[in-house]
């Protein structure tokens, strides 16, 4: 009832849908940096949505199996391999006792995630399985996984099934993020504010579970102040204040930090504006030196696109029960 990690990948952690309610505490939400790809491999091997699987980052896993199970690999397009053979992903295949599910190299985006019916079976914390590497918190260990490791399983379900082209979602080139600007945005000037959203940006190196920087746009002009006390003279900074999932933060003005799901949840940065809750499965998926661009929407838009981002998990659902 485990699998055993032969090799672990790049960065290969467990994951879920995360540990919400403990934000005001600096424990951040952690789970899987694309929550559709994560509840559509669940689905394909009949987990629960929010079980628990693993996420690995550009490199795959090696894993052994003790036991028959069902698996899916969904998110980046990273060919799943059982015993040297090649299958497909964004849909279910089996595996027996002894079986190796090994990767070929990445053909697209950044995140796989590797459902195994049951799901893995790690101690809940604080009411989730997800792994917090920088509090050593859930997960296995509350780490990145490494060889040797062996990973619980639970009682497996019966899965199956594909999800064709059309009901995945993947990025325009350049990527669009859609961003709501925010309680700081009147620190920059209007053309500044323009500029922002008119400039191609691109993937920094320095992008993880924490935060994606970006590169290559214009910095901005801020409006001139006197610093408050305690902010200093950095025009970015402010005395302190809380950092919503996905803020934007620009650091002197030159590069912007969108925070991810293992970010700190205050700090003394100005917030230009926060990523919608729609499109942060999108930034999980983006390589460095990817290009994308910030465009501003409305309340009303981000709303919409969170029931879009809804219906899109439901035509899966509806998808699977044909």
């Amino acid at each position: 009832m485990a699998v055993k990690i032969l090799a672990p990948g790049l960065s290969t952690t467990v994951q879920d849908l995360g540990r919400p309610g403990y934000y005001h505490l600096g424990i951040p939400i952690s789970g899987g940096m694309d929550r559709f790809a994560l509840s559509v491999a669940n689905m394909l091997v009949g987990n629960d949505e929010g079980a628990a699987v693993l996420e690995a980052v550009f490199l795959g896993p090696e894993i052994e199996f003790t036991q028959a199970a069902t698996v899916a690999v969904t998110g980046a397009d990273l060919p799943p391999k059982v015993n040297g053979d090649e299958r497909p992903t964004w849909e279910a295949f089996a595996v027996k006792p002894g079986d190796k599910l090994s990767f070929g190299f990445l053909k697209s985006g950044a995140r796989a995630y590797i459902a195994i019916s049951g799901g893995i079976a790690v101690p809940m914390k604080l009411g989730s399985r997800s792994t917090y590497t920088l509090g050593a918190l859930g997960g296995h260990e509350g780490r990145a996984l490494k060889a040797g490791d062996v990973l619980p399983l639970g009682q497996g379900a019966v899965g199956g099934g594909s999800i064709p082209a059309d009901l995945r979602r993947g990025a325009r080139n350049p990527a669009e993020l859609r961003m709501l600007p925010g309680l700081y945005w009147h620190r920059i000037t209007a053309e500044a504010g323009k500029q922002f959203f008119a400039d191609t940006w691109k993937v920094a190196p320095e992008a993880d579970r924490i935060g994606y920087r970006f590169k290559g746009g214009k910095p901005l002009d801020f409006v001139p102040r006197t610093p408050p006390f305690g902010a200093g003279s950095d025009p970015s900074n402010i005395v302190d204040a809380c950092y919503p999932y996905g803020s934007v933060q620009v650091p002197s003005g030159t590069e912007p930090i969108v925070l991810h799901r293992d970010a700190v949840s205050g700090g003394g940065y100005m917030m230009l504006g926060t990523i919608i809750s729609a499109d942060m499965d999108l930034i999980g998926q983006l390589q460095p030196h990817s290009p994308a661009r910030f465009v501003e929407v409305t309340l009303d838009q981000s709303l919409a696109a969170r029931a879009d981002s809804k219906a899109a998990l439901q035509r899966v659902r509806d998808h699977l029960k044909r």
